[in-house]
C-alpha cells in the first residue's frame, strides 16, 4: 500500500477529528462531522494518508520552556495518532521528521512530549526528564499551615491577571522545563482565566505587590475535592497565607487536590507529610538542533569539549560537535556529520543527550546503562554545564 503524508488543512479538519476521538475516546453518541474550520494559531497537524483516508496524525505545537533563566523555543508534540488498522507499518517516522524538520525552520530547538507509550518515542530519540503530578492533600493539613506576615489574601479580578501571570513568569523562569505560558499557544485573555475557575486568590505583601497566586475550583458535590491547578508563591509567608486559603474550606471540603511536579516547594511549608501522589504523567524530550540547545542555554565560568551523537533515527542530531563556555555564554557547532566516531570521543544516544542536557542523569550515571561511550575527557564539563537540577512542568498539551 502506498501512503502519502502532507500538512493537514482545513478541509481535513473533520477526518482529524474523528481519528483523534477513536483513539483518544469517542464523544458521547459516537463519532461526529463538525464542520470544517481553521486550526488554532500555532498548532501544525501533518496526516499520512492510504488513499484519501487519514491514517494516522502528528500535532506540533509552538511553545517557549524554562530553562535555568533562558526561554528556549520548544516544539510541542501531541495528538499523535495510529488508525487501527495501519497500526505497526511505520508510519509515524516520516510523521516525526516531517513536524520536527519544520519546528526547526521556526527555530524550536528541542522537542517534548506527554507519552501514554515511551518505548514509541524512545525510537525517535526522545527519553523521560520528569512528570507532571496530581496530589491529594487534606485541607486540615493546609489549615494546619502557621500564618504568613506581612502577607494578605483577597479574590483576584482580571484587572489582576497581569499580576499573577508575573508571578508564574518569575517562578518558571527559575526552573527547568516549565513552559512560558506566553505567545500564540496561550491565548486565554485575563478575563477567561478568572472565569475558568471558581477562583483566583492572589497573596500581596506589606507593599501591595503580588507575591503568590492559587487558582482553585469548587465541584458540584460536598464530596468533591478541591481543585487546585495553579499554587505558585515568590515568598515563604506568601505560599502559608494561599494555603490556608485552601484550608478554609476544612469545615466541608477532605481533600485538595493539586497540580504540581517535581519537589514543588509549596510542600515545605505544609506542617505535616501529607501528601499522596494519585497520577503522574511522564515528560519526554528529544535535544532536536544540538548546537542551538547548547547556545539557547546558560552556564557559568570556561571550558570547552568535543562529543557526539549517534543512531538518531531521524538522522538530524547524529554527528560531532564542539563546544565552549565563556562566562555564561555557550558556544556549539557542528564540526562533522554522520554517525560521529564512536571510540575515538564521548558518544551520547539521543536519549542520553536529552538526559543530560536536562540535567537529570550524570554523564557517569548514562554510562552505567550504555546512553554514553569512548573517552571521559568531555564528561566532567557536560556535567559542568547542566546538572543537577529539577525539572518542573505543569501544562499539560
Amino acid at each position: 500500500m502506498t501512503f502519502t503524508t502532507r500538512e493537514l488543512g482545513p478541509d481535513d479538519v473533520a477526518a482529524s477529528r474523528r481519528l483523534g476521538a477513536e483513539a483518544f475516546g469517542m464523544p458521547a453518541g459516537g463519532p461526529t462531522d463538525p464542520q470544517p474550520v481553521s486550526y488554532p494559531t500555532g498548532m501544525h497537524l501533518w496526516g499520512t494518508f492510504a488513499g484519501d483516508r487519514l491514517a494516522a496524525r502528528v500535532i506540533g505545537r509552538e511553545y517557549e520552556s524554562w530553562w535555568d533563566g533562558a526561554s528556549i523555543p520548544t516544539c510541542g508534540i501531541a495528538g499523535v495518532t495510529v488508525a487501527a488498522e495501519y497500526r505497526g507499518q511505520g508510519l509515524l517516522e516520516d510523521l516525526f521528521e516531517r513536524v520536527l524538520a519544520e519546528a526547526r525552520e521556526r527555530g524550536e530547538v528541542i522537542s517534548t512530549l506527554f507519552p501514554t507509550a515511551p518505548g514509541i518515542y524512545r525510537r525517535f530519540g526522545y527519553e523521560q526528564i520528569g512528570a507532571a503530578d496530581t496530589v491529594e492533600v487534606p485541607t486540615t493539613a493546609a489549615a494546619a499551615v502557621r500564618p504568613g506576615t506581612g502577607v494578605t489574601t483577597r479574590r483576584a479580578g482580571a484587572a489582576d491577571i497581569p499580576a499573577a501571570r508575573a508571578v508564574y513568569d518569575a517562578w518558571a523562569a527559575l526552573q527547568r522545563g516549565p513552559l512560558s505560558r506566553r505567545g500564540v499557544s496561550f491565548p486565554a485573555t485575563d478575563a477567561e482565566i478568572v472565569d475558568a475557575v471558581t477562583g483566583v486568590s492572589i497573596a500581596q505583601d506589606s507593599s501591595g505587590a503580588v507575591v503568590g497566586y492559587v487558582s482553585w475550583t469548587r465541584g458540584p458535590n460536598e464530596r468533591d475535592p478541591l481543585e487546585v491547578e495553579d499554587l505558585f508563591a515568590l515568598t515563604p509567608d506568601a505560599y502559608r497565607e494561599l494555603w490556608r486559603v485552601l484550608g478554609s474550606f476544612s469545615s466541608i471540603i477532605e481533600t485538595i487536590k493539586l497540580e504540581t511536579s517535581g519537589a514543588d516547594p509549596a510542600r515545605l511549608v505544609l506542617p505535616s507529610a501529607a501528601w499522596r501522589q494519585v497520577r503522574t504523567e511522564g515528560y519526554m524530550l528529544r535535544v532536536d538542533d544540538v548546537a542551538g540547545a547548547f547556545v539557547a542555554r546558560r552556564s557559568h565560568g570556561s571550558a570547552q569539549a568535543r562529543f557526539a551523537v549517534a543512531g538518531d533515527r531521524l538522522a538530524s542530531m547524529n554527528g560531532v560537535y564542539d563546544v565552549r563556555v565563556d562566562g555564561g555564554a555557550i558556544d556549539c557547532a557542528r564540526v562533522a556529520a554522520g554517525p560521529g566516531s564512536p571510540g575515538q570521543v564521548a558518544t551520547f544516544t539521543p536519549q542520553g543527550l536529552a538526559l543530560a542536557w536536562a540535567g537529570v542523569q550524570s554523564c557517569a550515571n548514562l554510562r552505567l546503562v550504555g546512553h554514553l561511550s569512548g573517552p571521559t575527557e568531555a564528561d566532567q564539563v557536560i556535567d559542568h554545564l547542566f546538572g543537577p537540577g529539577q525539572v518542573h512542568i505543569r501544562d499539560h498539551f
